[in-house]
């Protein structure tokens, strides 16, 4: 008689234990894994719940909705203990959103608007066709035509400007890329003939507009100083938002770069910026540049190249934690393909580079934006300013006042913030299929 000590047929799998999978697993897993964490788990909710609880209070179930004047925000007008007073918000909604600009040209306001979703939806989207096109529409020529809508005036010069100014900048890089072909081989002609020719056409442009002969208005002049609110928010933030990315390319390459003078002044602009916090930008390039100029620009103008210029900087400092990341096999790699070194930066090693630092990129981005609420301490009204203006008003003023409009102004910037980070974690997500598991 034969014994068999091996099994004939294979045995079925067994499900999992049911404490280890399903909803229960994971919070076994990840929120009651340990005593300590457990106890964290707990003291964590409730101050989620109690702060959650306490804000939906304020806002929503003691809240007066309707009202006049600040009687209907008064606990003994009321009857009881009344939370946020949104009347005060209505009532001064079109302050925050605009500022003091004219009632009867906010029109241009809310165009600029439309046609600057219509642009930018598309260009967030990937499935959307055309995105080099969607890019220069909005990039190139949003810029002019908002600024033709919100300031008014000719309708010719402010885009001759513009024109003359890109041309300008965009010979000073050709002239530098000729002068970085010298130090890789033979010089590239082309490129101080075209940057010559660029930085000649740009200066003519300007002294059109100089002239005066195309400055004919068409809309009526809305000064800077009028705008503010929500206005004076989005346009400083998009502005450095837009500028910080290729200021922030160049000066990063610059300080990369194996030409003593450009690296020199790169690094003195990057160290002499972040040396100093954002308000000393502001106070500089409000008060203190017109001493120096002739001809000052207006305030607006230099409060948008101030906060470009300091988040370009702290931007060039997060690009080349991108670029020193980069294996050095990638640069030895596009070398021996013959690349020369524009074509090496911009096909190969910069696009790796700001994939990379994604996280950092929209981390400032957010930073910048909520730093705008500081152009108020040199008298530009933005959306936090335009409401601190509205506690003064006598009509509104109640116990709860100052708290619904600082609840206004978090619940705003809560969505924007929460908007661009919630973005940034798809485009990275989108970029980083060649490191996924």
């Amino acid at each position: 008689m034969t014994t068999s000590f091996t099994r004939s047929e294979l045995l079925q799998p067994l499900p999992p234990p049911a404490s280890l999978v399903g909803p229960w697993g994971w919070v076994r897993a990840n929120l009651l894994s340990s005593p300590l964490q457990a106890l964290l788990t707990v003291v964590g909710a409730y101050i989620a719940v109690t702060l959650l609880w306490t804000f939906i209070d304020f806002t929503i179930i003691r809240a007066v909705w309707t009202g006049a004047d600040r009687d209907a925000c008064l606990d003994e007008k009321v009857g009881r203990s009344v939370g946020a007073c949104w009347p005060f918000v209505w009532a001064k909604f079109g302050q925050f959103m605009y500022g003091f600009y004219p009632v009867d040209e906010r029109w241009r306001v809310n165009l600029t608007y439309a046609v600057a979703v219509a642009l930018l939806v598309p260009l967030l989207i990937p499935a959307v066709p055309q995105k080099p096109l969607n890019a220069v529409l909005f990039f190139g020529a949003f810029p002019i035509l908002a600024f033709n809508l919100l300031y008014g005036g000719s309708l010719i010069n402010p885009w001759l400007s513009v024109v003359g100014w890109l041309a300008i900048l965009g010979g000073i890089t050709l002239v530098v890329g000729y002068l970085m072909s010298r130090v890789e081989g033979p010089p590239n002609m082309l490129f101080l003939k075209w940057g010559g020719a660029a930085i000649a056409v740009g200066i003519l442009l300007l002294l059109l507009v100089r002239t005066g002969i195309f400055a004919v208005p068409r809309l009526p002049v809305v000064e800077t100083r009028q705008w503010g609110g929500l206005l004076v928010t989005l346009v400083v933030a998009t502005t450095g938002i837009v500028a910080a990315l290729p200021i922030g390319v160049a000066l990063a390459l610059g300080r990369r770069s194996k030409m003593p003078i450009i690296r020199l002044l790169s690094v003195a602009v990057i160290e002499l910026v972040r040396g100093v916090p954002l308000i000393t930008v502001l106070f500089f390039a409000t008060y203190m540049l017109p001493l120096f100029l002739e001809r000052s620009p207006d305030a607006m103008v230099r409060v948008l190249v101030g906060v470009s210029i300091f988040s370009g900087a702290y931007m060039a400092e997060t690009i080349r934690g991108g670029l020193q990341a980069i294996p050095k096999g990638q640069f030895e790699g596009a070398m021996a393909l013959g690349l020369n070194y524009p074509r090496m930066m911009s096909l190969i090693i910069m696009p790796q580079a700001l994939k990379l630092v994604i996280p950092g990129i929209v981390n400032a981005f957010i930073g910048l934006f909520k730093d705008t609420t500081l152009v108020s301490i040199v008298a530009i009204f933005d959306l936090l300013g335009g409401i601190r203006a509205g506690f003064t008003d006598p009509q509104w003023a109640s116990p709860v006042t100052l708290y619904t409009g600082f609840a206004f102004a978090g619940i705003i910037y809560f969505a924007f913030c929460y908007f661009m980070s919630r973005y940034s974690i798809f485009v990275e997500n989108r970029l980083n299929t060649g490191r996924r598991r």
